[in-house]
């Protein structure tokens, strides 16, 4: 029988359950160094949560300390804003209206199908569907699909949606091959690996969009399976577009009629960009698309990750399943979803509209061709694709400069994602601090490097291309 439990004692103490020390995080399970990955291994701090003394709620010391933590952690974001470049995400948003609805636990449980029935709905009140909906009916329409012929949810980040639209293509083509670029981000390459997925990768150009004869090559070596494509509306390093139109082109030419292949568009980013740029080709159901997902947290500038994700309802129908715990109907990836992104995105749509978002979107590609010229000027190599915001350029040699100003790197390169929140003038203090610290860095004498097989020879102004 098993040994009975017994009730902690009074003078039990939670500090003394650990006897020795925690094994450091950088070490592996044989003790050994951990693999150095990404630049620098930097270990967490831990914050320890420790058990209120007997007496706090009489001195109310715990509740001071634990203000006193917030308050230097507050002290911390706003210096770490100040020099935030390299990610894609807007931090200029004041949602101080909707403080008086954080008291509440909202969760949109499940799937509202309420196109099929608009009575079908889960049994938990404390939702915000309706503003759900409300958001989802604006991303209709800004990628022209009717109201009862789409489908979507609000996720909980851009790699949900991802998942979710990739789960949908394998559900209408179970033996289908998956083909992505190799400039897709990694959640493609995520799915591809839950969902047990045959894959393919094809070579991107110079600029990073999808290399369209190599995809065919890939298209004709396997012609007896179904392809599903992630397209790129913007990679993730160098804010590469894959050209839509001639990715359907190449599927077409290459035998593959329309049943044959499903689309999904990862707009993550520029997904909510490009429709506000003149030039740029529409992403539009009414071409041969699948579904197309954005994140919220990036250009519109969501205070916590969440996203948008939009199918047709013909092809969702391969994925319902009735829940009678909920009541419900359930498609989404996630059981539980954050009811309280759905007011952020509502809130913002309905301030700045579709004339607020393009102003935004032009002066996000006028700070981005700023940064451009003043980083040529001043004898670095860099590269800007027409339809985006992303300016990639020479990394860096010092590794504390890349912390400081959080840039994101890949090999020789490292990029600037121009967001509303950066300025002119937060530029210009970036433009400085570089060019200061790159005078110390090249004082060993060392020649600009070569970065013609990064950004192109047009864009390198190495001593061999310049």
């Amino acid at each position: 029988m098993a040994d009975k439990f017994e009730i902690l004692s009074d003078d039990f103490d939670p500090t003394g359950v650990v006897t020795e020390p925690l094994p450091s995080p950088l070490t592996n399970g044989g003790g050994g160094e951990r693999e150095m990955v990404l630049g620098r291994n930097m270990q967490t701090t831990s914050l320890a949560v420790t058990e209120p003394e007997s007496n706090d709620e009489f001195t109310g010391d715990k509740e001071v300390y634990m203000a006193s933590v917030l308050a230097r952690y507050r002290k911390t974001l706003v210096e770490r804003t100040k020099y935030h470049l390299g990610y894609p995400y807007n931090l200029d948003f004041d949602y101080g209206a909707l403080g008086q609805l954080q008291h509440f636990s909202i969760n949109n449980l499940g799937d509202y199908q309420y196109r099929e029935d608009p009575f079908i709905e889960s049994n938990y009140g404390v939702h915000s569907r309706p503003f759900e909906v409300g958001v989802l009916d604006w991303f209709a329409r800004l990628w022209e699909i009717k109201r009862d012929d789409y489908w979507g949810y609000i996720t909980n980040c851009g790699t949900e949606g991802n998942l979710h639209g990739i789960l949908v293509g394998r559900e209408m083509l179970p033996d289908g091959i998956l083909y992505a670029s190799t400039e897709s981000h990694y959640s493609v390459f995520k799915a591809a690996r839950m969902y047990r997925m045959e894959c393919e990768k094809v070579d991107t150009l110079i600029s990073g969009e999808i290399d369209c004869d190599d995809l065919r090559r890939k298209l004709l070596a396997n012609k007896d399976k179904p392809a599903i494509l992630n397209v790129n509306i913007g990679t993730t390093v160098k804010g590469a577009v894959d050209d839509l139109d001639l990715v359907i082109k190449t599927l077409e030419v290459s035998g593959f009629s329309h049943d044959r292949f499903y689309i999904h568009c990862d707009g993550a980013l520029f997904g909510r960009m490009m429709p506000f740029v003149k030039r740029a080709p529409k992403v539009t159901f009414n071409k041969p698309i699948g579904s197309v997902s954005v994140s919220g947290n990036k250009f519109v500038g969501c205070p916590m990750p969440c996203g948008v994700q939009i199918t047709r309802m013909k092809h969702i129908k391969a994925l319902f399943s009735n829940v009678e715990y909920l009541a419900s109907r359930d498609a989404t990836i996630m059981g539980s979803r954050n009811g309280h992104a759905p007011l952020f995105l509502w809130y913002t749509l309905n301030r700045k509209g579709y004339k607020g978002f393009q102003k935004e979107v032009q002066k996000c590609l006028r700070n981005a061709h700023y940064l451009k010229d003043r980083l040529r000027e001043a004898g670095i190599s860099v590269m800007l694709n027409e339809l985006s915001s992303t300016v990639v350029f020479e990394r860096p040699k010092d590794e504390e400069f890349v912390r400081r100003w959080q840039l994101a790197c890949q090999g020789d390169i490292a990029h600037v994602v121009v967001m509303p929140s950066v300025t002119i003038e937060k530029l210009d203090h970036f433009l400085k601090d570089l060019v200061e610290h790159r005078s110390v860095w090249c004082n060993d004498g060392s020649q600009t490097p070569c970065l013609a097989k990064d950004v192109g020879t047009n864009n390198c102004i190495c001593p061999a291309h310049k």
